[in-house]
C-alpha cells in the first residue's frame, strides 16, 4: 500500500471527548502530529448527548492541564474550579474551545471501521511491528479514506455501547419489540416532550449506579411537581440492599456523588419509588393496554410499567480492533494489566492503583486503550484518571520513559468499601472510581418483591 515512513506520520486518536482531546493536547505539548477523529458531528458528541446530566466532579477536575495550557493564549478563562458543569457545560465550555484550538487536528463525521498493520492481518508475525498502522475511515458523505498512523489512541469511549435490561448479560426477550418504551439513557424530565413521557406514570428504573441514582432522583423530583402528581419510580436491583447502595454519602470525598446516592435513598424513603431486589430480567411482555411487565429468571412478574430505564452500564465496541493483537481480560475485556486494579467483584473503595502506559499496553506494541474505554465493563472512572492515562502514554509515544513512568493519580474515596458483588451493573463515565478495599464488606439485606424498603445507613468507609 505504499506506506509511509512510520516515524513520519501523525499519531491517530479515535474520539473527540475529554480524554481523546486531551491524549491529542499532550501530543501537541510533545512536538508529536495527531489526529483527531470523531464519529459524531461536533467534539464531544457523546458528553452532548448528557448535557442535561450534572457531573459530581467539579470543574477543577475535568479540565487537562495540557489541554489547559493550549487554551490559556486564547484568552479562555476557567469556569470556576470549585462549580460542577452539567454535560452540556463540559461540552461547549470546554471541549469545543479545545477543539477549535487544534483546529485540523480534529476532523468529525470520521468514524473508523477497521485498524490493522499496513499489509499484516492478525496472523502475520513477519516485520510487524516495523509496519505503521492503517486506519479505515468513512465519512458522513460516504466517502472512505485509509489513514497511516505510526501509533493509535483509542479513546473512542463506550457510549454507543449500552448494556442491555437482560439480567444475563444479553437482551432479555422481547426488549427489541418493546423499544418504544424502552430507552438506556437517563431522560431529560426538561425537555417538555420527555417530561410528558413520564409525568404521572410509572417508570421501571434497572441498575445501581450514578446514572440509575440520578434518574430515581429526576423523577422523584418530577413527582414533586404540580404537573407530576402520580409519578412512581420502580428501582430493579440484581442484588440486595446493602450498606453500599446509596453510596457514601457524606464520607464520599466528591461531595457531590455522595449527595446522589442520598438523594436516592431520600426517593424511596418518600414513597416516590419502590425497590425490588434480587430481580434479574429475563422476559418483557406486553400488556394488554401497552404497558410493559418484566418478568424475573425466578419467575417473578411486577406490576405493569409505562416506561423503563435501562440503566445497566456500558460495554467496548472492539469490532473495529478484530485485526489488532489486544491483551484483554477475559470478563472485564480491560488490558490484562489493568483489570485486577479495577474489578468490581474485588474492589469499591474508590483507590485505584497508579497506573500508566504499562498497564495500557497490549502484545500490539503502540496501541492503547484509554479513557472509559480502558474500563471495558468495570464500573470505575473519572475523568481525571483518563487525563493521567494519556499523559503516561504519550510520553511513552514519544520515547520519554522516565515520565511515562512516573504515574500519579490519587482518587477521591467513594465513602463505601466492600468485597465481591457489591456492584451488579457497570455504569456511565462519571461514576465513582474503584480500588483497594479498606473496610469489611456490609450486610446483604434481601428484600422481596412488595413495595417495601429496609433502611440502612452507609457505611463510614474510607481509608
Amino acid at each position: 500500500m505504499n506506506a509511509p515512513a512510520t516515524a513520519e506520520l501523525p499519531v491517530v486518536v479515535i474520539g473527540a471527548g475529554p480524554i481523546g482531546l486531551a491524549a491529542a493536547s499532550h501530543l501537541v505539548t510533545q512536538g508529536i502530529e495527531p489526529l483527531v477523529l470523531e464519529a459524531g458531528p461536533q467534539a464531544g458528541a457523546a458528553v452532548r448527548e448528557w448535557s442535561h446530566v450534572r457531573l459530581f466532579s467539579a470543574w477543577g477536575e475535568v479540565v487537562d492541564p495540557a489541554a489547559e495550557k493550549l487554551l490559556a493564549p486564547t484568552g479562555w478563562t476557567r469556569p470556576d474550579p470549585a462549580t460542577y458543569p452539567s454535560g452540556g457545560d463540559w461540552a461547549n465550555d470546554y471541549l469545543q474551545p479545545l477543539a477549535d484550538v487544534l483546529g485540523e487536528k480534529v476532523r468529525t463525521g470520521a468514524t473508523v471501521t477497521g485498524v490493522s498493520r499496513s499489509g499484516r492481518d492478525r496472523i502475520v508475525d513477519a516485520d510487524r511491528e516495523a509496519q505503521p498502522f492503517v486506519v479505515h475511515v468513512t465519512h458522513s458523505d460516504g466517502r472512505e479514506e485509509r489513514i497511516f498512523a505510526r501509533a493509535v489512541i483509542d479513546a473512542s469511549g463506550t457510549w454507543a455501547t449500552p448494556s442491555p435490561a437482560g439480567g444475563s448479560g444479553l437482551p432479555a426477550l422481547g426488549e427489541h419489540t418493546a423499544s418504544d418504551r424502552i430507552t438506556y439513557r437517563v431522560p431529560d424530565l426538561n425537555a417538555p416532550s420527555v417530561r410528558a413521557r413520564y409525568a404521572g406514570r410509572r417508570t421501571a428504573v434497572i441498575g445501581s449506579g450514578a446514572s440509575a441514582f440520578t434518574a430515581l432522583a429526576h423523577l422523584a423530583d418530577l413527582a414533586k411537581a404540580d404537573d407530576g402528581a402520580g409519578t412512581k419510580g420502580v428501582w430493579i436491583l440484581r442484588r440486595g440492599i446493602s450498606g453500599s447502595t446509596y453510596g457514601g454519602g457524606e464520607a464520599d470525598q466528591l461531595p457531590a456523588r455522595g449527595a446522589l446516592g442520598l438523594a436516592t435513598k431520600a426517593a424511596v424513603d418518600e414513597g416516590h419509588a419502590d425497590v425490588v431486589t434480587g430481580f434479574r430480567t429475563d422476559t418483557v411482555e406486553r400488556a394488554a393496554d401497552g404497558r410493559l411487565i418484566l418478568v424475573a429468571e425466578d419467575g417473578r412478574r411486577l406490576d405493569p410499567v409505562d416506561e423503563v430505564i435501562v440503566l445497566t452500564g456500558f460495554r467496548p465496541d472492539l469490532s473495529f480492533l478484530s485485526e489488532l493483537r489486544l491483551g484483554l481480560d477475559e470478563r472485564l475485556q480491560a488490558p490484562v494489566e489493568l483489570a485486577p486494579l479495577i474489578d468490581p467483584n474485588q474492589h469499591s473503595c474508590g483507590t485505584v492503583y497508579p497506573h500508566g502506559h504499562r498497564e495500557l499496553s497490549h502484545p500490539e506494541q503502540d496501541i492503547y486503550l484509554v479513557g472509559m474505554k480502558s474500563y471495558g465493563r468495570a464500573p470505575t472512572f473519572l475523568a481525571m484518571t483518563g487525563y493521567e492515562q494519556v499523559r503516561s502514554v504519550v510520553a511513552a509515544i514519544a520515547g520519554d520513559t522516565d515520565s511515562a513512568d512516573r504515574v500519579e493519580l490519587t482518587l477521591p474515596e467513594t465513602g463505601v468499601c466492600g468485597g465481591a458483588g457489591l456492584f451488579d451493573t457497570p455504569d456511565t463515565d462519571q461514576v465513582d472510581s474503584g480500588g483497594g478495599c479498606c473496610a469489611p464488606a456490609p450486610t446483604l439485606v434481601q428484600l422481596g418483591t412488595a413495595a417495601t424498603h429496609q433502611a440502612q445507613a452507609p457505611t463510614s468507609g474510607g481509608c
